[in-house]
């Protein structure tokens, strides 16, 4: 049985952050009601690329990035800003165990959508508001996005190349790592409020920020400015406590090499046929040698810059020396564990074709996670709306009808 069997959700978030916390409550086994706008969707169904649509030969409004934060909904299209929308949203919530949901505070009032409108309802609700910045305070109105969250929780301003160097400046990640990390954070508390539930019988509220989580991202970079005042700079790709560590070029690619203690600095010197290395003061300890980072640099440089990198790779792998290539996406899905991992599988997807999937990196040893391809909108807005509330099919095409599924 699934963890989270009869556990259900409704999620009226979008874009990224909430709706990752629900899909891996999903994979999970809860019955998530993903919530979309008739017509339109999720924002993240007009950011392509998109599945091919069959019928009209063009593109369908399945794109990657809707298939990637909501497997294993069921999408019910309704209109909450009118008052027979929220009604229904409302009659579902009182049937759910979860209420997710990522509008700006204080929002969905206007709807009889927010926490106390849903815990008068259902009083042992577990109602998780992702907010941007909170609920309250100078910034809870303002619009979150992720670029700008990377920039204002101090992300970017430690990724990047150091001041001097080429390049040099603050930089941001490509994936969205304030919105992943927010979801996985507000996961996380709602797991942790069932379990209160479970034990207590009460409801509680999950306020799930993404500056929070962002500043919480910044982790040891963060204590070391609260203790000592001095402000973390951009290193680019170098460790700052351990050296040798960080990127090198070989022959035919780039290597990671991560030889931080003095064992495994012993036999990165061996491979390179540079034994007297290790005697050198200057590179005695691990402190030492990021003392004199520059100057290591500059001798191991050279010898990595003669050698291919498979050489390399497997010569460091049978000496202990941590290592590893800098893979692009195709060679990520043709590496041997990635694949012996099946890291990536495919769904059956309700347009009549398999679609991709990563796989959720959580795997129990009892209860196996459960995967359902990402619907396509409104897909189940009938089926649920009829069983869950009761409704026929001459009321579901009125509503239909009438723009409001």
């Amino acid at each position: 049985m699934a963890l989270l069997h009869g556990v259900k959700v409704l999620d009226l978030t979008r874009v990224i952050a909430g709706p990752l916390c629900t899909q891996v409550l999903a994979d999970m086994g809860a019955t998530v009601y993903k919530i979309e706008k008739p017509g339109e969707g999720d924002d993240t169904r007009r950011m392509g690329p998109f599945l091919p649509d069959a019928a009209s030969g063009g593109d369908s409004n399945d794109s990657a990035l809707y298939l990637a934060y909501n497997r294993g909904k069921r999408s019910i299209t309704l209109d909450i800003a009118t008052p027979e929308g929220a009604t229904l949203a409302r009659q579902l919530a009182a049937q759910c165990d979860v209420v997710v949901e990522n509008y700006k505070a204080g929002s969905l009032a206007r709807y009889g959508l927010d926490e106390p409108s849903i815990r008068a309802l259902r009083p042992d609700i577990v109602y998780c508001s992702v907010t941007g910045f909170g609920p309250d305070g100078p910034y809870a109105a303002r619009p979150a996005y992720d670029f700008i969250l990377q920039g204002l929780a101090g992300v970017m301003s430690t990724c990047g190349q150091p001041d001097g160097t080429p390049g040099a400046g603050a930089m941001r990640t490509a994936i969205p790592i304030t919105d992943v990390v927010t979801g996985l954070y507000a996961t996380i508390g709602i797991l942790g409020a069932l379990h209160h539930r479970r034990e207590t019988g009460q409801g509680q509220h999950v306020d799930a920020a993404m500056l929070d989580a962002s500043v919480a991202l910044n982790g040891h970079l963060a204590l070391g400015y609260l203790m000592t005042g001095k402000v973390p700079a951009r290193i680019g790709n170098t460790n700052p406590i351990a050296s040798p560590s960080e990127v090198f070029d070989c022959a035919d690619g780039q290597l990671i090499v991560a030889a931080g203690n003095n064992g495994q600095f012993t036999a990165l010197c061996g491979v390179l046929g540079r034994p007297e290395y290790v005697s050198d003061l200057r590179f005695s300890t691990n402190v030492q040698r990021v003392q004199h980072r520059a100057a290591l640099r500059d001798l191991l440089a050279p010898l990595l810059r003669q050698r291919a990198r498979a050489e390399l790779l497997a010569a460091f792998e049978q000496a202990g020396v941590p290592c590893g290539p800098i893979n692009d996406m195709a060679q990520v899905f043709e590496d041997p564990q990635t694949r012996h991992r099946e890291l990536a599988f495919t769904l059956p997807h309700g347009r009549g074709t398999d679609v991709p999937s990563l796989r959720n990196p959580i795997r129990y040893s009892q209860t196996p996670l459960h995967y359902r391809a990402a619907p396509m909108l409104g897909q189940d807005s009938d089926e649920v709306l009829a069983q869950a509330l009761g409704l026929d099919a001459d009321a579901l095409g009125d509503l239909r009808k009438r723009g409001i599924i």
